[in-house]
């Protein structure tokens, strides 16, 4: 009995390892950053005193840069759309940026543009993203600046 029990056993193991890779595929989506800031996580989390500004936005006079940074951000996107999935790690790469224009003592942070696996994705309208089986990720690179009030 205890035979036939570890044979079923090896037989479902042998199966979950084999649907691993079908699971694990990486899809690449493009979705609004407009809409991602405006939705109920959006406007709960980000910092409205640090103003974000995607690459090709216009945006104030810049009075001094402080650098570019990058914010490389996971959500865990078991049994989540792609696009609830993706907006939640593209808020968190925001909320990092501006953490980050906080401390150089910046008020902005402008040219935000998407570097997620080297593959630079420029936009003033979408953010792109990876959504595998049980992750999505966003990477995000942006200036942070004093902007001219």
């Amino acid at each position: 009995m205890m035979k036939y029990f570890l044979m079923i056993l090896l037989a479902l193991f042998t199966l979950v390892l084999g649907a691993t890779p079908i699971l694990a595929k990486d899809n690449w989506h493009q979705f609004s950053a407009t809409d991602a800031q405006v939705s109920e996580l959006g406007k709960n989390s980000l910092k409205p005193g640090i103003k974000l500004y995607m690459k090709g936005e216009k945006h104030g006079k810049v009075v001094k840069r402080m650098g570019e940074y990058k914010s490389n951000k996971r959500s865990n996107a078991f049994a989540k759309s792609a696009q609830t999935a993706c907006d939640r790690a593209f808020i968190s790469a925001l909320m990092a940026l501006q953490d980050r224009a906080e401390k150089e003592g910046g008020n902005a942070v402008i040219d935000i543009y998407t570097i997620t696996k080297d593959q630079k994705f420029e936009s003033a309208e979408e953010y792109s993203c990876i959504k595998g089986g049980f992750v999505a990720n966003v990477a995000l690179m942006g200036t942070v600046a004093q902007l001219a009030e």
